[in-house]
């Protein structure tokens, strides 16, 4: 992505990316019992927004004052306990839409019909995506799974299996778009100057943006915040389940805390490594295998902290050594097609349960196509435009819904 959206050398991309392995190591040691990651549902619109810009200085311009605005904002939440008031008070058509929206741009990316990311290598993504959404959400599978050890093991490992898949597939199939892995043996070699000097905010070449460039990012950040917090939502439920079946440990898992540290993670990126994917609060697949590992008691893993600790030092780890950075890169942009769609369908998925009512759908339908489409700032317009014409002066009040006019898979849940 740094590559092919801001024009970087590989050499300096890996340099971020080791940089940002680096920060994710913060949340366990500072207490925080999740596996962090990217903000992935909001890459497509992040990655929209900055194109609008020309490539060079006004691109990074871009990226570095929607990052360095977005930190700010997730740190100032976390240290004020404001997180929660925040996204409670916009609308849940709005929410909604934001959430679809993201989901809806995420599947755009892969399949648009220029430039999509799936005509690279058709077969592979295709035998690959079957293959994750399988093992990640198929109840059949989910049935079977227990009865022998070796297909618990492989639901565990998340979406590795289908990364092994392609490494094999890709070569034989598609050899033009995805070759064999040329290993290379020792070390990864950061280019810290290079990126100081000629990439960051500090150096002559790129300089700090405008005033007027933080305040064109403002409603991006909003809405990708609300895509941030969606998975905060994610984690502590996840957290929580998992800790019915580990009485012996106490597992704190605090929001606003999560919020500090993401607020740092993006503030020291966007100053030192602007990154095109964001710091997010939470990797779903990986903290679903986590915490899925950690109910079956101390002998499968000890403690939480200590397993999402262990994982990320395992992946930070794995950012310096040569044979696994080499091994990886052809299949790169398979790896990230899976992630964006498969992080598009759980957020299209979260986004409708968000809605309440049949009115909630429609709005979220309509800012959720505005902002694949046109960005951010038009679809809270539209957005705020339509909940008060139809919902008027409760625009910001959880009104009660008919029983008629509720979307029927959450009337088990309203009174």
């Amino acid at each position: 992505m740094l590559q092919e959206v801001l024009g970087m050398p590989f050499e300096v991309a890996i340099t971020i990316v080791i940089l940002n392995g680096f920060l994710y190591c913060w949340h366990a040691h500072l207490g925080d019992p999740v596996v962090p990651g990217w903000i992935t549902p909001a890459i497509p619109l992040l990655v929209a927004y900055v194109k609008a810009f020309p490539e060079g200085v006004p691109r990074m311009h871009a990226l570095i004052s929607f990052e360095l605005t977005l930190g700010i904002f997730a740190f100032v939440l976390g240290v004020t306990g404001m997180a929660k008031r925040f996204v409670d008070a916009i609308p849940n058509a709005i929410k909604a839409g934001v959430l679809i929206g993201a989901g809806i741009a995420a599947v755009t990316m892969i399949f648009r019909p220029d430039d999509g990311r799936f005509w690279k290598s058709p077969i592979t993504i295709s035998i690959c995506l079957g293959l994750a959404v399988f093992l990640l959400f198929s109840n059949m599978y989910k049935s079977i799974r227990h009865r022998h050890k070796i297909l618990t093991v492989i639901s565990d490992l998340g979406i590795m299996p289908s990364i092994l898949v392609a490494t094999i597939i890709g070569p034989l199939f598609e050899p033009s778009a995805i070759p064999f892995p040329h290993l290379q043996w020792g070390f990864t070699v950061p280019h810290v100057v290079e990126l100081f000097t000629q990439w960051t905010p500090w150096s002559p070449r790129i300089g700090w943006p405008s005033v007027g460039m933080f305040l064109s990012a403002i409603p991006l950040v909003v809405a990708v915040y609300i895509v941030l917090f969606g998975e905060l939502i994610q984690a502590q439920a996840l957290i929580e389940e998992s800790s019915h079946f580990r009485p012996d440990e106490k597992v704190d898992f605090n929001p606003n805390r999560n919020n500090i540290i993401v607020g740092l993670r993006n503030m020291i990126m966007s100053t030192f490594g602007p990154d095109i994917s964001m710091c997010g609060p939470m990797w779903a697949a990986m903290q679903v295998v986590e915490t899925d590992r950690y109910k079956h008691g101390r002998e499968a893993m000890d403690s939480l902290i200590g397993g999402v600790a262990s994982f990320r030092l395992g992946t930070f780890t794995g950012y310096w050594l040569s044979p696994i950075v080499t091994f990886v890169k052809p299949i790169l942009n398979t790896a990230l097609s899976l992630t964006l769609l498969i992080q598009g369908f759980v957020a299209v998925r979260i986004g409708v349960l968000k809605a309440r009512s049949y009115n909630d759908l429609g709005i979220a339908g309509i800012v959720a196509g505005v902002l694949a489409v046109k960005g951010a700032a038009w679809a809270f317009g539209v957005g705020i435009i339509m909940c008060l014409l139809i919902y008027g002066r409760n625009f910001f009040a959880e009104q009660p819904v008919k029983a008629s006019e509720q979307v029927p898979p959450h009337n088990i849940y309203c009174d």
